[in-house]
């Protein structure tokens, strides 16, 4: 490890004096080797993870899009910005703060990467990354793909530890910041690292995303909608929906359209292009989401379909009866079920929605948009997302709050989590 923190030192030393456009250069070099190699990442994490082959592509896609939105914007995000004052003159400078951890999880192996690294490096800075132990073909060949792109050796390095080995690499003095993407307990004990010695942390955890329906939604678009939000990456996403309430005047109508829905999934082989949804990452993931479905049934909860396991395939399930003291409403379920609950009233809806430990995102279908943008302030999240699912877009900052974390990624905001915020005041 020493050696690896070394290397990046010096890396550091020589990256943060080249200049912003030699940098650009260097991620537009590397966007098109990702370009021109994608059905080889997708393939890696299809194989890896069990993502449909599809999915995959647009993965890799969408790290392309990321290069270049910050290629387009990263000048005007870091220029100086000027402060009017009683002094001759004042203003802030972004500059950075050397070398940052990543600790990258496994779901979206190639994006979560991306949405890191490149603000930080573009930003200066240079990075180590502790990616997700079951995806190593990933993790080896992004670090591949950075030198292929011509970056220099030490400003992208791949860390080969085991997750127990990450406190000592927080700890060590050359190690500016960490930026972790995973678990609550994961979050909990990095940041509890970092603050230790006073590091800057970012953190994007768990979510458990209410899905709002109003009885005046376009309940077609709705419920076409809540089968990508909740099964796509067979539901293995912080920013999936979860727990879908739905007003009690078109509850059963959603139920019905949402089980014929999901029937027509093609459920199979991920390298197959009509596979929509694959397996589990891991057997003890779809153990575990079985392990909550069958509590919450205990409990009271009514599978419409699916809730079978077969090794690390899991079936699209639908739940009904749903209480919030049931697992599938108080934890994040990683995987392909949805939990399903009716309401009366939007007050209603909304205090179900924020009866949670997590703050990422929500999504509300109505066709009231006038009166839903006057209550935004009510919700406890992220995002707030009208007609449309919780997702990422370079454009926008990404985040959440409470269990969900803090600080943000992509946008300007991202770009700026790991530069220091220089004042400065001049007088004659």
């Amino acid at each position: 490890m020493q050696t690896k923190i070394n290397t990046a030192q010096e890396a550091y030393g020589y990256w943060k004096a080249t200049t912003l456009a030699t940098r650009i250069e260097h991620v537009q070099r590397l966007k098109e080797v990702l370009r021109r190699n994608r059905l080889h990442y997708a393939t890696l994490i299809t194989q890896e993870m069990g993502k449909p082959i599809t999915q995959s592509l647009a993965e890799v896609d969408k790290c392309g899009l990321l290069c270049d939105y910050y290629c387009a914007n990263a000048d005007a995000f870091l220029k100086p910005k000027t402060i009017k004052t009683e002094a001759y003159e004042s203003f802030v400078t972004y500059e950075p703060l050397g070398v940052i951890l990543g600790v990258m999880p496994w779901n979206f192996p190639f994006w979560q990467v991306f949405r890191f690294a490149i603000p930080t490096i573009l930003a200066g800075n240079v990075v180590m990354v502790k990616h997700a132990s079951n995806v190593p073909q990933s993790a080896a060949s992004i670090e591949a793909l950075f030198l292929e792109g011509d970056f220099p050796i030490g400003v992208y390095q791949n860390l080969h530890l085991s997750s127990d080995k990450i406190a000592d690499v927080i700890a060590h003095p050359e190690i500016k910041a960490v930026s972790l993407t995973g678990s609550e307990a994961a979050g909990s004990a990095v940041a509890a690292q970092a603050g230790k010695y006073l590091k800057k942390s970012v953190l994007e955890l768990g979510g458990s995303n209410a899905f709002i329906v109003c009885k005046d939604a376009d309940l077609d678009k709705a419920v076409a909608t809540a089968v990508n939000a909740r099964m796509q990456n067979a539901g293995q996403s912080c920013i999936a929906a979860k727990r879908f309430l739905i007003q009690e005047t078109v509850f059963e109508p959603f139920v019905e359209k949402y089980k014929t829905a999901l029937s027509k999934l093609v459920c199979g082989d991920p390298m197959n292009t009509a596979t929509q949804i694959g397996p589990l990452a891991r057997i003890d993931l779809a153990e575990e989401l079985e392990k909550q479905v069958k509590q919450s049934v205990a409990m009271g909860a009514t599978v419409v379909c699916g809730g079978i396991r077969k090794d690390t395939f899991y079936e699209p399930t639908i739940l009904t009866g749903v209480t919030p003291e049931m697992p599938v409403f108080r934890e994040e379920t990683f995987g392909p079920v949805a939990a399903l609950l009716s309401f009366n009233t939007l007050s209603e809806a909304i205090a179900l929605s924020n009866q949670s430990d997590f703050g990422l995102g929500v999504s509300v279908f109505t066709q009231d948009i006038n009166h839903l943008k006057k209550r935004i302030g009510e919700f406890h999240e992220g995002a707030v997302f009208l007609n449309e699912m919780v997702k990422s877009d370079p454009r926008l900052p990404f985040g959440g709050i409470k269990k969900s974390g803090y600080g943000r990624e992509l946008a300007e905001e991202g770009l700026k989590e790991f530069v220091n915020v220089k004042t400065v005041v001049i007088h004659k």
